[in-house]
């Protein structure tokens, strides 16, 4: 005799029944690897730069080409955004492992700013210019801005070097304007901008994140040569410090000496 499962009562939830981020795939097979070295760099520059000023940093995660689960329907179906950020979540899954997807089901979360690198291949979907095909998952479009309502969608291309931002305002994305050049994020006290340097030894326009005032987020490889920059700033300060009291010391000796000379004893001076 075949025991059909009973329903629990009340329903359990979907994070108690849907698979974990340990049950579902963490590749996609169909598309091995990353499309290109910027598609690499860029998305790692976002990472290490997100920093958002009124969050602790461990209620703080973010992702380069995660697989991100969605939809509780249909749980194989995922999108893999080039970078996602999220607020009041555990840096760690369950404040244990490192993630091998991110399961919003499980993570009852939703990302707050996605961004998404324009290429030949994606720009349309990236842009919300395709539509859902029957039978098929929605488009990216859809799901950012339908499904997860993730607030903040960003695309950047690195061939025009144009970055264009998507607000939810009302339940459908409005284009963001530009202010200094750069896409202000108030809720997180952060801004989204382009910056000529050079990262990982590279020089070109990159998008980073920075303060809402504008001010440069900056990596930890730039934070080291900050602090070496300043130490030896301070150690040239304390030599120069060193030098102006030998000389001072010398010059107070000469005088002593003259004085001597003219029969004056410079210790009975007051």
């Amino acid at each position: 005799m075949v025991r059909l499962s009973t329903q629990s009562d009340p329903p359990l939830s979907p994070r108690q029944t849907l698979p974990t981020m340990y049950d579902l795939p963490s590749d996609n097979p169909e598309e091995p690897g990353l499309p290109d070295e910027f598609h690499f760099f860029q998305p790692l520059l976002l990472l290490l730069t997100f920093q958002p000023a009124n969050w602790n940093l461990e209620l703080v995660f973010s992702a380069c080409d995660l697989n991100l689960y969605y939809s509780v329907t249909h749980p194989q179906w995922y999108k893999r955004p080039d970078w996602f950020g999220v607020v009041g979540v555990p840096r760690l899954y369950e404040g244990r492992d490192l993630r091998l997807s991110y399961v919003v089901w499980q993570e009852e979360v939703n990302p707050f700013v996605v961004v998404e690198l324009l290429s030949p291949g994606t720009q349309e979907e990236d842009l919300g210019r395709t539509v859902q095909t029957p039978g098929n998952p929605p488009t990216k479009w859809q799901v950012y801005e339908q499904i997860l309502r993730i607030p903040y969608s960003i695309v950047f291309s690195r061939y025009t070097n144009e970055v264009q931002g998507f607000h939810l305002v009302g339940g459908h994305y409005e284009p963001m304007n530009l202010i200094d050049n750069r896409l202000l994020m108030p809720e997180l006290e952060l801004s989204l901008g382009l910056w000529q340097g050079s990262f990982r030894g590279i020089n070109r326009l990159w998008l980073r994140w920075m303060t809402i005032e504008g001010e440069l987020i900056l990596t930890p490889e730039e934070e080291a040569v900050e602090a070496q920059e300043r130490a030896v700033t301070a150690q040239e300060r304390a030599v120069t410090a060193q030098e102006r009291a030998v000389t001072a010391q010398e010059r107070a000796e000469r005088l002593a000496a003259r004085l001597r000379e003219l029969g004056v004893d410079p210790d009975e001076l007051e």
